[in-house]
């Protein structure tokens, strides 16, 4: 069976760059194949690691709507044929995009073909690791289920750590999580306030961490650099390192 880590938090809390430096976390310390899933329909974890990416799922699902299929083939053999050639290969870990809907708002054939075949991908990778996207979207759709790890990202914000408690309890009622689910809060300059760790005490929140402010992501991100290759010495992916090593030690 595979580790699955779930990532989740509102927009806008650096989710998508934590995801980043997670898998980076992962691939160094020996703990691959990782799939990496951008569960997101506005894809963007491809260019936090600096990849790009030809296909994914929902255009494949467009193909094969369109009559992509091939002779003495079933329909699961050709699903699960063109799900693997949307596959980014990187050292170390391999990619696959959800891509965007097959129409105005609806998300829900692509999620479902990821779905349905990542008990089928995940027979390769020892861990799987999934950007998903902001909100509880994925969540409510059961994405998501039989996670090991929900790591949840909020700026240090009540409101943010609000979210975040939502979403964990979605979660928790939809009974998606095997495992646990954490709070890592992104972009702290001074600390939680008093009423921010009120709200992680009185709602049950598990805080992993705090990843602080960061001039190098800011860089990067101005001069369209994939954040996966933040130097060692970053704060940000200092932190973060020792978050991950304590949550998969």
């Amino acid at each position: 069976m595979s580790f699955v880590i779930a990532m989740a938090g509102k927009g806008g809390t650096g989710k998508t760059t934590v995801a980043g430096m997670l898998l980076r976390y992962l691939v160094e310390h020996g703990k691959t194949p990782v799939l990496a899933v951008d569960a997101d329909a506005n894809s963007n974890l491809n260019e936090v690691l600096g990849l790009e990416v030809d296909s994914n799922v929902g255009a494949a699902r467009e193909e094969m709507k369109k009559g992509g299929g091939l002779v003495d083939i079933t329909k699961d053999q050709l699903i699960e044929m063109r799900i693997n050639q949307c596959l980014v290969e990187a050292d170390g870990f391999d990619l696959i995009a959800m891509g965007q809907p097959e129409g105005p708002g609806c998300y829900c054939a692509a999620n479902n073909l990821v779905a349905h075949f990542m008990g089928v991908l995940a027979k390769n990778y020892p861990f799987i690791l999934m950007d998903n996207e902001a909100g509880m979207e994925h969540v409510s759709r059961l994405i998501t289920n039989n996670v090991n790890l929900f790591v949840l990202v909020s700026d240090p914000s009540w409101r943010g750590i609000q979210a975040a408690r939502r979403l964990q309890d979605l979660a928790r009622n939809l009974k998606i999580v095997l495992g646990r689910a954490v709070l890592i809060v992104n972009r702290a300059t001074n600390g939680l306030s008093p009423k921010a760790q009120e709200e992680i005490a009185t709602q049950g929140l598990e805080l992993a961490g705090l990843i602080p402010e960061d001039p190098y992501i800011a860089e990067f991100d101005a001069q369209g650099r994939p954040t996966y290759n933040l130097p060692a010495d970053s704060p940000a992916l200092q932190a973060a390192y020792e978050i991950f090593a304590r949550l998969l030690s």
